[in-house]
């Protein structure tokens, strides 16, 4: 029996699962088993996981297209270790990453790490990296060292004692938010989680402003819901990007009949650009990491407005059912 079984989801990325096996070639740690999920993908990657199958231990598994939740519970039943971690198919998985949680993993339930963005993604890859992981943006919401918020693992690098696991029955029916839903069940619970600040993991993410938008806006509405849920867990924090998505437009309108006033308007770019050039030395980065920044502030604070207006406010019962049918 592994110490480890490492569940990944996939869904039409062939060649980012690919990339995520071939790193684990590289691990510095044999004691694992891989089992990859396929959610109902068009482009297959049962032939790339076979690929593999002399390198370490390797399962794979199709099922109708139900969500990634699903595939990491459907994952959890065929593994076989003490411990599951699941990983997103576009990571990469440095080669000392089961040595750092190797050293902490008997003090806690339930793990993750950060993440950080590889010399060979592109500018929006490094961009978006950037402003998922930075305090000025909702990267300071996440939690863990810098104690803004409890630590909550996210599915994209999550590891948890399997016997847990299977004690909450895994991750729920949910649209979005199904990790964070998981990982805060496990605190009510009265399990352990941590943050392994040694074990990242390389995310690519999105490869577009478009579909960025679109993953950070439908956060922003599953955090609402998800207080429902866990009354209590939303904190002043997650209204920041609101007050961005509603005060930065209207500070622009301003701007143009109070004198001067416009010089406030830099202030957040500027600052947004210092920083990621601090922490990523590249200007054409940095540049992008502005964009980078607005669109989640903007995606985020919009999901969660208008999902608080219509669910507490207007009290829209059909957008209340419908949202909670993703909820077992």
């Amino acid at each position: 029996m592994p110490k480890y079984s490492i569940i990944i989801p996939v869904y039409n990325r062939p060649q980012e699962i690919d990339e995520l096996l071939e790193s684990l070639t590289h691990i510095n740690y044999s004691d694992f088993e891989v089992i990859v999920i396929e959610d109902g993908s068009n482009l297959s990657a049962e032939s790339i996981c076979l690929h593999y199958k002399d390198k370490f231990v390797i399962s794979y598994f199709f099922q109708d297209n139900t969500g990634p939740g699903f595939a990491r519970n459907l994952g959890a039943q065929y593994a076989s270790g003490e411990y599951l971690v699941f990983f997103d198919s576009d990571c990469l998985i440095p080669s000392d990453y089961f040595i750092e949680v190797d050293k902490l993993i008997d003090q806690t339930d339930s793990f993750g790490g950060p993440d950080k963005a590889n010399d060979s993604f592109n500018t929006i890859q490094k961009a978006i990296s950037y402003s998922m992981t930075s305090t000025l943006t909702t990267g300071g919401i996440r939690g863990g060292k810098k104690k803004l918020d409890k630590f909550y693992p996210r599915s994209f690098n999550f590891g948890i004692k399997r016997e847990v696991f299977n004690k909450l029955k895994g991750f729920a029916k949910m649209r979005f938010g199904e990790d964070l839903d998981f990982s805060m069940r496990i605190i009510e619970s009265g399990y352990k989680t941590m943050l392994i600040d040694d074990a990242w993991v390389f995310h690519k993410r999105r490869n577009t402003f478009k579909s960025f938008f679109k993953q950070v806006y439908n956060s922003g509405i599953a955090r609402i819901h998800l207080e429902h849920r866990h009354p209590g867990t939303i904190k002043l924090l997650h209204w920041m990007p609101a007050a961005f998505t509603v005060g930065y437009p209207l500070w622009t309108i301003l701007s143009l009949f109070i004198p001067h006033a416009y010089i406030l308007l830099a202030i957040p770019p500027l600052t947004l650009f210092i920083d990621a050039l601090l922490k990523t030395k590249e200007i054409t980065t940095s540049l992008v990491a502005i964009v980078a920044s607005f669109t989640q502030l903007g995606g985020y604070g919009s999901g969660f407005l208008g999902a608080y207006i219509k669910r507490n406010l207007l009290k829209k019962e059909e957008y209340i059912a419908f949202e909670d049918t993703f909820y077992e």
